[in-house]
């Protein structure tokens, strides 16, 4: 079983340390966050350090691999810290037991599929993305790194959305649209056209509230 270090021991890093327990592969041992004092404990496991810390705790053998539990109120951060560590620590893949993963699907390094998940045939979920509760793509879609997807989203064929991404809870998207990188979409939205601008989307159909 690979051990497991966790950057950011907030909400979401309690949830992935709650999911990776389900898994046969994965037990996590600890935080590594910059807000909370070291040797202090988050339910139940002890925050090893700051960020600064955690290449020298992996050249020293305290953890196997990485995941990072920043949510999507911060996507850019959650991507420059994937690209800091990628290629000199390995990035776990978090897979609940109780979602559903066609064998021909891509599941990156990084990426986190909570339970009640359906990645369909063909479909790749990008490095560093995290696919909340319910979440369903559909086949032949492709969903870059540092996305973030809360529950219950639902992607249908041969979709693509871009990197640093974060669809709201309940978002919809019909098939054959692109999605550029750096959308969000409010509770709800419903995409029907392609997304050329980044920016806040929102309403059925998804339209441009704000730009970011």
């Amino acid at each position: 079983m690979k051990r497991l270090g966790i950057i950011g021991g907030g909400d979401l890093g309690i949830q992935l340390a709650h999911h990776a327990s389900a898994t046969q592969d994965l037990s996590a041992i600890g935080f590594f966050d910059d807000y909370l004092a070291t040797g202090t404990f988050v339910s139940g496991l002890p925050v090893l350090g700051g960020i600064s810390d955690v290449l020298d705790q992996y050249s020293r053998g305290e953890f196997d691999e990485l995941l990072i539990a920043i949510g999507y109120k911060h996507l850019s951060l959650r991507n420059e810290l994937f690209e800091k560590f990628n290629g000199k620590i390995p990035f776990a893949r978090l897979i609940h037991p109780q979602a559903w993963i066609d064998p021909t699907s891509v599941i990156e390094p990084g990426a986190v599929v909570y339970p009640g998940c359906i990645v369909d045939m063909y479909s790749t979920i990008g490095c560093n993305t995290l696919l909340n509760v319910g979440c369903v793509i559909a086949h032949h879609s492709i969903i870059g790194a540092s996305c973030f997807f809360s529950p219950a989203v639902k992607i249908a064929g041969f979709v693509r959305v871009a990197a640093t991404s974060a669809l709201g809870i309940g978002t919809v998207v019909i098939d054959n649209i692109s999605i550029c990188s750096g959308v969000r979409t409010g509770a709800g939205a419903v995409v029907i056209d392609d997304i050329t601008e980044s920016g806040l989307y929102v309403g059925v159909p998804a339209k441009l509230k704000n730009r970011i």
